[in-house]
């Protein structure tokens, strides 16, 4: 089934998504590092509601989204920021572990002011929409904790703040 295949992948990014939340440093919430980019904390707020995407998308075929209707989520602590995001990621994973393959591929529309802004079978906007997006934007915050002098945690191996590669730098 398309959930079996999807659901360790869900679970393994997830788990990463959250050691990089992790990491983000509370007194460093308004931390922005160009005028065109977000601050950290609305990044990791976007980051942590991500997995809130997937109830919708497999509840519903028709999203219709209007200007003013969507208010990001911005947490004003990092425990808040990590229980919204095991909320819903708990949420995310029990939604995809009940779908059967008719549900992952019945096609999902997302309409903005009317308009159709895509059209695709859920398990696509489950993997484009929602997994992939929060991957890219999981990159992006490891570059803002970088650069903000935050630790980084490795994703698929140790980071340079990790042994076995930041051990070396660490004990000069």
């Amino acid at each position: 089934m398309i959930r079996d295949m999807l659901l360790p992948e869900f679970d393994q990014e997830m788990a990463n998504t959250r050691k990089m939340l992790e990491r983000v440093p509370e007194d460093r919430f308004d931390y922005q590092p160009h005028p065109k980019s977000w601050t950290i904390n609305r990044l990791a707020g976007h980051i942590a509601d991500l997995p809130s995407w997937v109830l919708p998308t497999m509840q519903t075929e028709l999203l219709e989204l209007h200007p003013g209707m969507y208010t990001p989520f911005a947490p004003s602590n990092r425990k808040e920021l990590l229980d919204h995001f095991d909320k819903h990621v708990k949420e995310a994973h029990d939604a995809i572990a009940s779908a059967n393959d008719e549900q992952m591929n019945t096609i999902w529309t997302m309409r903005w002011e009317g308009k159709t802004a895509m059209t695709m079978p859920r398990y696509n906007v489950l993997r484009s929409v929602v997994l992939n997006h929060a991957i890219h934007h999981r990159a992006q915050l490891g570059m803002f904790l970088r650069m903000a002098n935050a630790e980084v945690p490795g994703m698929y191996g140790p980071s340079a703040d990790e042994a076995p590669f930041g051990s070396a730098e660490k004990a000069a």
